[in-house]
């Protein structure tokens, strides 16, 4: 299970990329649960650790169903230096309007440098204001083509991915994008004590920020010792694959 951690600044990035995370995801937390980070942040931290053996993701935001925005931000990210682009669809109603949001992203990414790795995001915390469930959040991947299907909780509150969704339906969603060759990412202020319930239900990649942040608050600091640990038991549940066969890993190459 591969660890992805969102810093919000250089000083952040460098001590995730530094201390074992797989991907870093740069992100901004004043602007909601996948908030955009400006174009010059992503393209400092991408410059300034180009020899980081890591993978750079960008938020784009927890989206409104507009597909031009989208792929505009996809756009930004993708210049700025980012090789693995996450879109919230948080405003579309169906699998449809998410996926041609989804679609609008992909084009955009894959257009500018195809192996960037397109990730169709969504909510465990769906029922709380009306958003896509997650077979509807495969669904929107599968129509357009994304590499990665994830969920997060957009609300901030305390409630936690398994305050949201049952580990068996984490489990249903986890062996549906499975079939249809999906990687799958969980993320919503996963703890340590959830890290054995999501490696047993196959999740490919795990998310976090306030679990590796002071006192396990995101708005507060990033610490290397919470990284190091939190990194220290994924590695001892469920060791990242490493298996060129493995077909749904190898969407998620470093870079």
């Amino acid at each position: 299970m591969k660890v992805l951690i969102s810093p919000v600044s250089l000083e952040e990035a460098m001590l995730v990329a530094d201390n074992g995370a797989d991907i870093v995801d740069i992100k901004n937390t004043n602007e909601g649960s996948l908030g955009a980070n400006f174009p010059w942040v992503i393209h400092e931290v991408t410059s300034t650790l180009l020899d980081r053996q890591v993978t750079f993701s960008a938020t784009l935001g927890d989206l409104d169903y507009k597909p031009g925005t989208a792929a505009l931000a996809a756009l930004g990210a993708a210049y700025s230096g980012a090789k693995y682009i996450k879109a919230g669809v948080y405003g579309a109603k169906t699998a449809a309007e998410a996926g041609e949001v989804m679609t609008a992203v992909q084009r955009a990414c894959k257009d500018f440098d195809p192996g960037i790795v397109v990730v169709t995001a969504g909510y465990a915390d769906y029922r709380r204001f009306g958003g896509l469930d997650p077979s509807a959040l495969v669904e929107a991947a599968i129509i357009s083509q994304s590499d990665v299907v994830m969920v997060d909780t957009a609300i901030k509150d305390g409630a936690d991915l398994l305050d949201n969704m049952s580990i068996e339906e984490i489990a249903d969603f986890i062996d549906l994008a499975h079939k249809n060759d999906l990687v799958v990412a969980v993320a919503g202020s996963v703890k340590a004590e959830h890290l054995s319930e999501l490696a047993s239900g196959g999740a490919d990649i795990v998310g976090v920020r306030g679990a590796v942040c002071g006192k396990g608050d995101r708005t507060t600091a990033i610490e290397v010792e919470a990284i190091r640990d939190f990194i220290a038991r994924v590695r001892a549940i469920a060791p990242p694959a490493s298996d060129p066969a493995e077909p749904r890993m190898a969407a998620v190459p470093h870079m």
